[in-house]
């Protein structure tokens, strides 16, 4: 099975991310910035997906993350993707943006789900402090949330967790 890593980042700290857990999920394939993907229909060659975006925008209803993935998710929500797995990390600030920790997740997500994907990779709020997010899909985060502003001493431990998690949901890994 194929399964790509995608990110867009603003710092680099996504692309980070992404590189770190590629070095986890051995059947993964090297992790590709979006910004040099053409034709976001390559997604559907694959058969997982792993998405790494951050949130710049925070409060805004649309266009969230203030990346490449902005102006691809309309795109994304026209594939078809019924039978992919996706996952989704994100990264946000949860000291000084509290009431919009990581809400980008939840909007990549809802166009993913609207291509028919198979989301996985949800998290526990739990473990998290944060006021609000829109990436809170019942109990869960609707993918792995990081905050390497103010909790990066977790970073490395809530990443190899996901990981194992992700070996678990998406065949291949």
């Amino acid at each position: 099975m194929a399964v790509g890593i995608y990110f867009a980042t603003t710092t680099g700290k996504t692309e980070d991310i992404a590189e770190r857990l590629h070095g986890m999920l051995g059947g993964a394939e090297s992790p590709k910035d979006l910004a040099d993907v053409s034709d976001v229909a390559e997604l559907s060659s694959l058969d997982g997906i792993i998405c790494g975006i951050p949130t710049w925008n925070t409060g805004a209803d649309s266009e969230r993350s203030g990346t490449a993935w902005d102006s691809m998710l309309e795109d994304i929500g026209g594939l078809s993707l019924s039978g992919k797995k996706v996952a989704i990390f994100g990264l946000g600030d949860s000291s000084t943006y509290t009431e919009n920790f990581c809400d980008a997740m939840e909007e990549l997500h809802s166009y993913f789900v609207k291509a028919g994907a198979t989301m996985v990779g949800y998290v526990s709020k739990d473990s998290y402090t944060f006021e609000e997010s829109k990436s809170v899909v019942g109990d869960s985060f609707c993918g792995l949330p990081l905050d390497e502003d103010s909790e990066s001493d977790m970073t490395d431990e809530r990443l190899e967790k996901w990981s194992q998690q992700l070996q678990q949901e998406i065949p291949g890994l």
